[in-house]
């Protein structure tokens, strides 16, 4: 897919239309260019994907979807996101950089808008001897359609399944659209890219990572009981219990914990991933900061303000 790709855009399931090469602007008000706000090697992701290296993790600007109560708001804010745009050539760099420092592998974060873009960096960075492992981590608002031109460089998909219930959709992710696109999304991804490993890395595969969200248990009873029925061994479940709203106004219920694990128990899913609920922001980071995590969660590479940063 090349910069047409930007025109009459359909890169997610908003279909807008909009022609993005001459300044029309849809849903995620992105342009044709890329928008990068922050990359780092990150060790809080799942174990397989940070490894010891870390995942060298790049943080795009804006996003499609838009929820009320993203942790990533400061980014993923449509109108006034933090970040700057980049060529193809400055990706690859950033790129090679975190290969040089040891990164495990490139996750690609919230990069849906940047589809056409990336699809050619990626083939770039490649001929310029770039060679980890891709990561496509996004909200699972995806067009199998669109995920085609960038599935050939990619290795994991690292998918959200926020909710199936379209009332909850509506509330958490403004549009109860996402039901139906994230499951066609998911199951897409889970028959592309079967599990795969080299030693206890993460070579190639999908994860499901799914947010408990405050007053919404039995959403994630329908969640994981769809994804016994439907995925099973295929893929990795990832269950998060870090909600935090960025505006104070919700909170996660007391003993969320134990009542999702016995759901695990009950649809049988024993293979991946329970993240602790958080006890503060610690999960809330700062995009205006070089590096937007606590120190002990990840290094800084490269960012909007400044560009690369010395590895210390």
């Amino acid at each position: 897919m090349d910069a047409s790709g930007y025109q009459g855009c359909m890169l997610c399931p908003r279909i807008c239309r909009v022609d993005r090469t001459a300044g029309e602007k849809g849903f995620c008000n992105a342009g044709d260019s890329m928008v990068l706000s922050s990359a780092v090697l990150h060790f809080g992701e799942e174990p397989p994907i940070s490894g010891a290296g870390g995942s060298g993790t790049l943080f795009f600007s804006g996003c499609t979807l838009g929820c009320p109560y993203c942790q990533n708001c400061q980014i993923s804010d449509r109108h006034r996101p933090l970040g700057r745009e980049i060529t193809h050539e400055q990706f690859g760099d950033i790129c090679l950089e975190i290969q040089d420092r040891g990164g495990e592998n490139i996750n690609l974060v919230t990069a849906t808008q940047f589809i056409p873009s990336l699809e050619n960096a990626l083939s770039h960075a490649a001929k310029r001897g770039f060679r980890l492992p891709v990561v496509w981590n996004s909200s699972g608002f995806e067009l199998p359609e669109a995920l085609s031109h960038i599935d050939p460089y990619i290795d994991i998909y690292l998918l959200d399944i926020k909710t199936l219930n379209r009332n909850t959709a509506r509330r958490f992710c403004r549009t109860e659209g996402y039901v139906d696109a994230v499951k066609d999304a998911v199951l897409w991804a889970v028959e592309k890219k079967p599990l795969k490993y080299q030693g206890d890395r993460l070579a190639g595969g999908t994860i499901i990572r799914h947010l408990v969200l405050p007053g919404e248990l039995e959403s994630s009873r329908d969640v994981l009981s769809w994804y016994a029925h439907h995925i099973g061994s295929s893929a990795l479940i990832s269950l998060m219990l870090q909600f935090i709203d960025p505006n104070g106004v919700l909170a996660p219920e007391d003993d969320v914990q134990n009542q999702v694990l016995m759901m695990l128990d009950d649809f049988g899913i024993d293979e991946g991933f329970v993240q602790e609920p958080a006890d503060d922001d610690i999960w809330l980071p700062d995009f205006s900061q070089e590096n937007p995590f606590p120190k002990e969660f990840s290094r800084p590479v490269w960012h909007w303000r400044c560009g690369f940063i010395p590895d210390r």
